[in-house]
């Protein structure tokens, strides 16, 4: 299972940081799938998150509605986009995209 791994990742600790941020937020919930760790609230997903051998990855579900004011997404699929994350995270940008991603989330 994905998250077993990321427990054992040299980012481990980045990854529990990241983590306990998503989940200080009211109604986030997490489900631990065989390849990929997903955070959703009752609206809909929010993101998916990984180790990677630079850091952390977030996926957020629906980036490509996303606002991204600082030009730090990756991809250019129909969906999702990434915020890579390495050696420590920036709380205030991940904070801004999961603020968007429950806000789209409560337009539908």
């Amino acid at each position: 299972m994905q998250f077993d791994k990321d427990l054992k990742s040299e980012h481990k600790d980045l990854f529990l940081k990241a983590r306990a941020l998503l989940l200080a937020y009211e109604g986030i919930v997490e489900t631990k799938k065989e390849r990929i760790t997903t955070y959703s609230n009752e609206k809909g997903g929010i993101c998916h998150m990984r180790t990677m051998p630079y850091g952390i990855d977030f996926g957020f579900l629906k980036g490509a509605k996303m606002k991204d004011k600082n030009g730090v997404l990756t991809g250019k699929g129909k969906a999702i986009r990434v915020l890579p994350q390495k050696n420590k995270l920036d709380e205030e940008v991940i904070m801004y995209f999961i603020n968007q991603a429950i806000e789209i989330n409560s337009s539908k």
